[in-house]
């Protein structure tokens, strides 16, 4: 007995910002190298009033136009976008979705790290027999974390949600999963104001990082070059360590989808690997940074454009990023719904 993912949706919000958007708004700032260097062309912006579960409700929507709903069993929700908090927002998809009340819902607050932990406890309800069908949802809407003159994080983050199906079958299509934190680099990535350590601030004193990114204590903060750095020395080893755990050869390995980050970063990781370029997916163009959607959305487009048999694909999936926070495993990756 085993698991495997049997569908994969994605949604993006209707509003659409282009770097030609950002180069009128911050005429200084050179958007044709940051196109050339982190790989980004677009990205997705939640409206006003429009919250990441809203989309995560048109993401299992779509998913749900493909397999009865009665089926579902457990809801897995990741976010760092909360639509409260409390009650759990997992409860409240549930209801909107109108699945059955006698299932498992619940919610994580992972970055990205989130879909590779998902899979994971997907795999655990199944193999230990608590759940036959798991719903794993991921949404997030960073855009409302970010200060309007932060030009370097609005380039970088979207908005999205997914939706995937993790199914019981009779062979064993999720492999070996790993895991690793260091909390020691909590301030890394961080909106410090508005939850229990510190209160939302009105009128917030202004703060400048990097290239003359405006936040305050009320925003979206990263450090660019401490993330940088974590990703490029913690994961290449990691990724020796995930393959190792599922004892598998790498000229047997079809594929590496990584959290699409930063497409310079993911190319110095891709060599520091030895991973030829045809094995390495890099899919950040259209879309940006949506940081626990990106390597489902990877996964479903990878999927449509590759997957026309029977073949099951092996596939080494890696997170990592706010937390800090990285997890990691192999997946045999066939046709989806």
């Amino acid at each position: 007995m085993g698991a495997k993912i049997l569908g994969i949706e994605y949604l993006f919000p209707d509003i659409k910002v282009t770097n030609e958007d950002l180069q009128t708004e911050f005429q200084e700032y050179d958007i044709s190298k940051f196109e050339t260097k982190v790989g980004i062309k677009c990205r997705y912006i939640a409206d006003k009033n429009q919250t990441a579960l809203d989309l995560a409700v048109e993401a299992c929507q779509k998913l749900l136009c493909k397999v009865e709903k009665e089926l579902i069993d457990y809801v897995l929700y990741c976010t760092q976008s909360p639509e409260y908090f409390l009650p759990t927002s997992a409860c409240i998809l549930q209801d909107r979705l109108g699945l059955r009340k006698n299932i498992g819902a619940l919610d994580f607050n992972l970055g990205c790290s989130g879909y590779t932990y998902g899979l994971s406890l997907a795999n655990g309800l199944i193999l230990s027999g608590q759940a036959n069908n798991v719903l794993l949802v991921t949404a997030e809407t960073y855009s409302k974390f970010i200060n309007k003159e932060d030009r370097s994080n609005r380039a970088i983050f979207g908005d999205a949600a997914t939706a995937t199906l993790i199914s019981k079958t009779h062979d064993e299509q999720i492999g070996q999963f790993l895991f690793g934190t260091d909390g020691s680099g909590y301030d890394k990535l961080i909106v410090r104001n508005g939850a229990s350590k510190t209160p939302f601030t009105p009128n917030a004193n202004k703060l400048v990082y990097g290239s003359d990114n405006i936040y305050t204590d009320n925003d979206l903060y990263m450090d660019g070059p401490a993330i940088f750095n974590f990703t490029t020395e913690v994961i290449p080893p990691f990724i020796e360590e995930v393959v190792a755990a599922n004892n598998i050869n790498k000229d047997r390995i079809d594929q590496y989808i990584f959290h699409q980050a930063n497409a310079f970063m993911l190319n110095l990781i891709r060599k520091r690997l030895k991973i030829d370029q045809s094995k390495f997916y890099i899919s950040l163009e259209d879309g940006g940074n949506t940081v626990s959607n990106t390597i489902p959305i990877a996964l479903k487009r990878f999927a449509e454009r590759n997957i026309v048999d029977l073949k099951l694909y092996n596939v080494i999936l890696a997170g990592f990023g706010v937390g800090l926070s990285w997890s990691g495993g192999l997946v045999k990756l066939g046709k989806l719904l």
